[in-house]
């Protein structure tokens, strides 16, 4: 419209002849002269009006523009932001365990006192699978998995998750009934992070328990995984409360839906 408005100037100045010029051709302004000088005037504020008015629609409308586009544009970063923000099981280093926000469930401590000698027995449909605890490292976290096995919580539950060469995750309560938002489960309480490297000394090795969790520390509840290699990137990441002892041949054959028939405690107080 800038343009516009520029051609539309040059147009007047070009058609009509200035007053000077008009004045200059006789001794005083006759009736045409000065018709003909209203005319130009009325001409030229008219054609500043509707200049103006043309530019202020174009001026309306570029801000229109701008403001829908940038409603869109907001929209579309807070949904990027919100499916970003979102966790899953498929997060951060590929252990995540989604749920509830942190902040919208408790943190729990444990009231059982684990004696160091428990052994945890997961019964399969392809063979059984031992693995022992870190009390010493992890405290909490092994009193927490031991309680929930007490209690059967844990039978029934599925693998929902098998990752060749990386690990296999499963103690998501909703894999029972194979419901859509598998992954997400737990038992209604987090806890707290137990991997720091200087009060746990445990690492990712083949066999290595660790808890599953979202991206806050603080978030593991009852989903595990177990190494299938050695795995130092997720030392001081993730709670390494325990190790396969036997049955290492079972967890390798472990596929996406194999049922945990039964976890169950040997030597337990």
């Amino acid at each position: 419209m800038k343009e516009a408005l520029i051609e539309w100037r040059s147009h007047t100045a070009t058609d009509v002849e200035p007053p000077g010029r008009l004045i200059s051709r006789s001794k005083g302004p006759s009736l045409s002269a000065r018709a003909l000088r209203f005319l130009v005037s009325l001409a030229f504020v008219f054609g500043i009006l509707a200049a103006t008015v043309m530019l202020s629609g174009c001026a309306s409308g570029a801000q229109s523009e701008k403001s829908t586009s940038g409603n869109a544009a907001a929209k579309t970063a807070k949904t990027a932001k919100t499916a970003d923000s979102t966790p899953t099981s498929q997060g951060g280093a590929g252990m995540d365990q989604s749920g509830a926000q942190p902040g919208e469930e408790p943190l729990y401590t444990a009231s059982y006192k684990a004696n160091g000698n428990e052994i945890a027995v997961i019964k399969t449909p392809k063979g059984v699978i031992k693995f022992k605890f870190y009390p010493e490292d992890a405290p909490n976290t092994v009193a927490a998995f031991i309680e929930l096995a007490k209690k059967g919580y844990y039978d029934g539950i599925k693998f929902h998750r098998v990752e060749p060469g990386f690990v296999i995750q499963g103690g998501d309560p909703l894999s029972r009934t194979d419901d859509p938002m598998v992954g997400t489960g737990g038992p209604g309480y987090r806890l707290k992070a137990e991997f720091d490297p200087a009060t746990n000394k445990q690492r990712h090795l083949e066999g290595a328990v660790a808890m599953a969790r979202t991206r806050e520390p603080d978030s593991a509840g009852s989903q595990f995984y177990i190494a299938l290699a050695e795995l130092p990137m997720l030392d001081g990441q993730y709670t390494v409360f325990g190790q396969v002892i036997s049955g290492m041949d079972v967890v390798r054959a472990i596929q996406v839906g194999d049922v945990m028939e039964s976890v169950t405690i040997e030597n337990a107080n």
